[in-house]
């Protein structure tokens, strides 16, 4: 990876609470797990980033290796990887991404 997206992907991730690289965008999600994730954040009426991944070849690849995570979505909380879409759905259903959700806006 280039040391200038390096530099672009931690400037995203440090500069918003919630950031979710997906397949598509919110408002058209193009996977399954990226429509999950986004309809998860959106019933639990958290403000968010979306980067579509689906439009840059550099960053879909750069991201596997910044994250060390071979699949999207990817979602970053508080500037820490917090996982993909089945570690969302369990969260979410054990009520820790409440917890987390709530820590990150409020920090």
């Amino acid at each position: 990876m280039s040391p200038e997206l390096k530099a672009e992907i931690d400037s995203v991730i440090a500069n918003n609470k919630i950031v979710v690289f997906i397949k598509g965008t919110r408002q058209f999600p193009q996977c399954g797990f990226s429509n999950t994730v986004v309809q998860i954040l959106n019933v639990m009426g958290v403000p968010f980033t979306d980067i579509n991944i689906l439009s840059d070849d550099r960053l879909r690849s750069g991201m596997k290796e910044y994250s060390q995570w071979p699949t999207f979505p990817q979602i970053y909380i508080n500037g820490e990887f917090y996982g993909g879409c089945d570690i969302m759905i369990e969260a979410y259903q054990s009520g820790e991404l409440k917890e987390q959700l709530e820590i990150a806006l409020n920090s």
